[in-house]
């Protein structure tokens, strides 16, 4: 027994320092791709857990940030995958978003819900790219995609926003 060591505690302060910066922002990507406040906590907290398992693993191959949201859209995927969430209701409003780092604007309220009507795989682009700041190469490294896919991704889920937004301004 005496063989046996505990958690490295250097290991547990950085494992701290990540969910402390990180918490926040992957709730939010959660919830924008699950549409569920509670699945986006378990799928954070899946997330952490993942995290803490493999940081000796990480390489540095890519930033931090990728390699979280990486983690975080993976254990989404699995979710969404699952029977589980294709028996609940999906529907959300913006008010209904876990707080973000800059505060909501009301005026954003039509793009959002044209963002979140989205299919998945073109939604998970723009979230990445405008709601987390991440570059193309990151998101492509982030869902296992070319640079280029993500690029025609980003480029065809523009295109239905724009369509749904001036579609929306012309009825007004």
């Amino acid at each position: 027994m005496s063989n046996i060591k505990g958690p490295d505690s250097a290991q547990n302060h950085e494992f701290e320092r990540i969910v402390n910066q990180y918490q926040k922002t992957l709730l939010r990507m959660c919830y924008l791709y699950l549409r569920d406040k509670a699945l986006a906590e378990d799928a954070v907290q899946d997330t952490f857990i993942k995290v803490y398992r493999s940081m000796n693993k990480f390489r540095g191959d890519s930033s931090e940030k990728t390699w979280l949201m990486k983690i975080a859209m993976n254990t989404c995927h699995d979710i969404h995958r699952s029977n589980w969430f294709r028996m609940i209701d999906h529907q959300i409003s913006p008010e209904m978003l876990p707080e973000a780092s800059v505060p909501f604007d009301k005026n954003e309220n039509d793009l959002v819900e044209a963002v979140m009507k989205l299919p998945v795989k073109l939604r998970e682009v723009i979230l990445l790219y405008y709601y987390q700041d991440m570059h193309i190469t990151e998101i492509a490294d982030s869902l296992n995609l070319s640079q280029s896919s993500v690029s025609g991704r980003l480029k065809r889920a523009r295109d239905k926003l724009r369509t749904v937004l001036e579609r929306r301004d012309f009825h007004e």
